[in-house]
């Protein structure tokens, strides 16, 4: 069975890797490094490894699950997955055999769609370029966008041939004035949530939202944040924004 996800832009979860490391401000409070202390008092086999104390934390150091591997191939019907939501596919210490044995697996089932997020797109290009990964049509690729210091993120994501290419404004810490969106197919935006949540500004979501409406790329508005996911809603402007890129194969 799948793990149902309560994300609103995707339908289960898939985590052949845990664990992570902390690389910029969107990471400070990451809801992942809580869950997997929670998890790991709880006894859950994938998140004893503990990482370092300073940039991960109990039950979160970077582990990789060859058991995993074989999960996709056991779901009935299609799915929509958010790939690694517990870690990030292109960290250092995941080794680029086991890449490639993931992408493998998302080729060997084309009834899926498959959604990849990174911080670390550099990693993911130079594998591309250097250890020639394929990249199936049925995988999404995106990068984390927080504040305009990260648009570097999207220049490496283009120069990946992902079907989809895809940003994921969230937590949005600042404006995203002047962002470009040439060769990107999706655009995610949303507040933080959490009790140390740092509030989204009205201006911020309406930019990225005209933006992507000027470059006609889909919008997706998850939320404004506050103590909880839900506390403050999703209607930008009167509106919910849910659009999606055309090519999801889910049901």
């Amino acid at each position: 069975m799948a793990d149902r996800s309560g994300i609103e832009w995707t339908e289960a979860t898939w985590n052949p890797v845990t664990g992570c490391d902390r690389v910029s401000p969107g990471c400070d409070h990451c809801y992942a490094l809580v869950l997997a202390k929670r998890l790991k008092a709880m006894g859950a086999a994938k998140y004893q490894n503990d990482g370092h104390p300073r940039t991960s934390g109990p039950g979160f150091g970077v582990t990789v699950h060859p058991t995993a591997l074989d999960v996709p191939r056991r779901w009935k019907g299609s799915r929509l997955v958010f790939v690694n939501s517990m870690s990030d596919l292109f960290h250092a210490k995941v080794p680029v055999d086991f890449v490639r044995s993931v992408l493998g697996v998302m080729r060997e089932t084309p009834r899926h769609t498959y959604q990849v997020l990174t911080k670390r797109p550099r990693r993911a290009r130079l594998l591309t370029e250097r250890h020639g990964l394929e990249w199936p049509n049925n995988v999404w690729l995106g990068v984390s966008v927080e504040t305009d210091e990260y648009f570097s993120r999207i220049d490496e994501l283009r120069d990946i041939p992902a079907s989809v290419r895809f940003l994921s404004c969230e937590p949005l810490l600042g404006p995203l004035d002047g962002i470009d969106l040439d060769g990107v197919g999706w655009v995610i935006a949303g507040g933080e949530s959490g009790p140390k949540y740092r509030p989204i500004e009205l201006a911020w979501a309406r930019s990225i939202r005209d933006a992507c409406v000027a470059a006609d790329v889909p919008f997706f508005f998850k939320q404004w944040g506050g103590r909880t996911p839900k506390e403050l809603g999703r209607d930008l402007d009167g509106q919910l924004w849910s659009e999606m890129p055309v090519t999801a194969n889910f049901g």
